[in-house]
């Protein structure tokens, strides 16, 4: 592995297993959109208050969220990474769900994650 990369490009499971709800503020055009934002198409409405990002919404197998590209424990990358919703922002290999979700999709943890 480079220096630059991440095992997050190879694995992909925190989009595969977890639901992604946020604000709309964070929508494409939005108050507190980072980048162009998430685009509405990848969302779906849940309150007023609160969108979910499409796929992440699913059960079993289909649960994978729409920005999701390439193969899960493979190699991966997120097609909207620079306008990532917070949840995505704030997730990382210390989180103690990145194991939870490596697990749930057949991978083995990860040293570094949170127990």
């Amino acid at each position: 592995m480079s220096a630059t990369s991440s095992p997050c490009q190879s694995c992909g499971a925190c989009c595969a297993s977890l639901r992604v709800d946020f604000h709309p503020a964070e929508l494409a055009g939005g108050a507190f959109a980072w980048g162009e934002g998430v685009p509405l198409a990848m969302t779906v409405p849940l309150t007023p208050a609160l969108v979910r990002m499409r796929g992440t919404d699913a059960t079993g197998e289909a649960t994978r969220c729409v920005a999701l590209q390439g193969e899960i424990g493979v190699a991966v990358a997120c097609g909207i990474y620079h306008g990532r919703p917070s949840p995505c922002r704030e997730f990382d290999i210390e989180h103690p769900a990145c194991n939870r979700a490596r697990r749930y999709c057949g991978l083995p943890p990860l040293a570094a994650a949170g127990a």
